[in-house]
């Protein structure tokens, strides 16, 4: 392109416009995509970009969670964030609080809106006041109750193009299908019957991003969060949005063209906004939206943990877990992962494939139903089926099913699975679930018809208060115990997400042991987890901790969780036992 006066990043959104819509297009629409990095920049303000570090830690919560005797559903959040958890995590994800017709909040109406049953932008402002904020950008689909989808039945322009028209006699064989659903949807229009992609149900029209107008619509919506706070933007099922007969549509280079386009955008106008992608697929593929560590997610789900940190409670043995850690990469400091166990969805296991056999991984689906959960099954190309999500509170999954457990060990093992997901590298999302000791919601899955909604239940200020300030509840407990991990987690740099990651060899397949050491090498800490209902065999700290290249000559040793113990002597990490230490390095 001939144009001198054109920035370096202006170059490089250029480019990315060629890549997907051709040159020609590219020139016509470039003016649109520069007026929008003055309306982003503008948006943004004078924000101090972040720099992620130790106290980032990201509560994942429905607005709606906790319902206020007075004052709106945002409110409410608001209320029990700064009596129960102010001090302990860093960042608000408020699920999809848009209208909505489906899926809890992921079937979008308005984009542009807060579901006037939450509450108004104001009180999405009031939170971010005192956190930051990451939303959701739901870019794969839209409501069919959705003014654009409206506008399309009609015919009127440019939403006539904004949705991807079908002839169900094509062959469709080869697209990637993540629901024994059907892929098309018939709909009426002003031109009669046709059919259009839904790639999750026949209420989320897939948007076609084949027309540039779409994507400036999209480009529209992120510019509005921003402006609302948004320090951090969820990509919701991005791996889908480029269709391509003869292709799986999935991971298409033109959606990963389109993740480069938007960090360049945010880039650019100097956001500080940071894009997290969710691609719920085996881990090489989810980790390729990092691209070269610079140019695309910031952040991408770490989908293996949480069925791996189940696998190795089910099994008592933490090996295919250490193995798997030890193997993660880190291309640039720029990039981390979000770790998380429990979310608003199911427990994924595509991510399994090729970590853990398929017996193990039918195993695992098998002990999910025994505990009172449900498995989500996807079609296969041979016209099988496989088992791709785990439909069950986390706490009531790390569970042995035939057994009665007494609560401390119900505690015990619970903290220790999230022990796990607190030490490894990256910054942990936690869902309000998992912090407040919820159960199974199977009610609540009977009432909807709907799996997922046994992790989603909705509650009561009144009942929150009663549970967490009972002392002898379990909730309250647990609440407890997390927040005294959170408080330690905070205390070290070592647990910055560019800190240095080891996994330890373990004389003990029941123990899981890493090493955090801190960016400038000055401190370390060593987290043991027992992820077994057993007593390990001894085990020599001061021999691991010199053995450790990483470490050099530890000293200053102290304790972060409540063990108390000799330093000189071997000891044994009780069942399901967390156990941090925190020392100095020096050279």
């Amino acid at each position: 392109m001939n144009n001198t006066n054109m920035s370096i990043d202006e170059d490089a959104i250029y480019d990315d416009l060629t890549f997907i819509y051709g040159s020609d297009c590219a020139q016509k629409i470039l003016p649109e995509f520069q007026s929008r990095l003055i309306r982003l920049a503008k948006a943004a303000g004078h924000r101090v970009p972040h720099q992620l570090d130790e106290h980032d830690v990201i509560l994942i919560t429905y607005g709606d969670i906790c319902t206020p005797d007075t004052g709106t559903r945002l409110e409410g959040l608001y209320h029990f964030a700064h009596r129960y958890i102010k001090d302990a995590i860093s960042t608000m994800h408020i699920l999809p609080f848009y209208p909505y017709s489906s899926d809890d909040g992921f079937s979008v109406i308005d984009y542009l809106q807060v579901d006037p049953n939450l509450g108004s932008w104001s009180d999405v402002e009031q939170i971010g006041s005192e956190y930051h904020l990451m939303f959701d950008l739901v870019a794969n689909h839209i409501s069919r109750e959705s003014p654009w989808f409206v506008k399309y039945q009609k015919g009127i322009a440019p939403y006539d193009r904004f949705f991807i028209e079908v002839d169900p006699k094509t062959d469709l064989s080869e697209v990637f299908r993540p629901r024994a659903l059907p892929l098309l949807t018939e709909v009426d229009t002003h031109a009669g019957k046709t059919h259009v992609w839904t790639t999750f149900s026949d209420d989320q029209i897939d948007l076609n991003y084949a027309e540039p107008a779409v994507l400036l619509h999209v480009i529209d919506v992120l510019i509005e969060y921003i402006s609302h706070g948004a320090r951090l933007i969820r990509l919701d099922a991005v791996a889908f949005i480029w269709k391509e007969l003869g292709t799986p549509c999935i991971h298409h280079p033109k959606t990963h063209r389109i993740i480069k386009l938007m960090r360049h955008l945010l880039d650019a106008a100097e956001t500080g906004v940071l894009l997290i992608t969710e691609t719920n697929v085996p881990h090489k593929e989810n980790i390729s939206y990092f691209g070269n560590g610079t140019d695309e997610a910031a952040m991408v789900y770490n989908f293996p943990l949480p069925p791996l940190t189940l696998y190795a409670f089910m099994k008592g043995d933490a090996t295919v877990l250490s193995t798997w850690a030890g193997s993660l990469e880190f291309p640039t400091p720029e990039i981390t992962y979000f770790n998380f166990l429990a979310s608003h969805d199911g427990i994924g296991l595509m991510p399994t494939h090729g970590l853990l056999p398929e017996s193990e991984i039918e195993l695992i689906a098998e002990k999910t139903k025994a505990l009172g959960g449900f498995v989500s099954r996807k079609s296969n190309p041979d016209g099988s089926t496989s088992p791709y999500e785990l439909n069950i509170n986390f706490l009531d999954a790390l569970a042995i099913a035939g057994t009665t457990d007494d609560r401390t060990t119900i505690v015990n093992r619970f903290i220790a699975s999230q022990s796990i997901m607190l030490t490894l590298r990256g910054v942990p999302g936690i869902y309000f679930h998992s912090l407040i000791g919820s159960r199974n919601w199977s009610e609540g899955a009977q009432r909807t018809g709907q799996s997922r909604s046994i992790n989603r239940e909705k509650l009561t200020m009144d009942t929150l208060i009663k549970n967490l300030d009972d002392t002898h509840s379990l909730q309250h407990q647990i609440l407890i115990r997390y927040k005294q991990l959170l408080y330690a987690r905070k205390s070290s740099k070592a647990f910055a997400p560019a800190a240095e990651q080891h996994i330890l060899p373990s004389p003990d397949k029941a123990l899981y042991m890493i090493v955090r050491t801190a960016c400038d090498h000055d401190e370390f800490v060593l987290c043991i987890t027992n992820v077994s209902d057993r007593v390990s065999t001894p085990i020599d700290i001061m021999h691991i901790l010199t053995e450790c290249p990483e470490l050099h000559r530890p000293e200053k040793l102290t304790s972060l969780t409540d063990r108390s113990w000799v330093i000189s002597s071997k000891i044994r990490i009780q069942p399901y036992e967390v156990v941090w230490i925190q020392g100095q390095c020096r050279d």
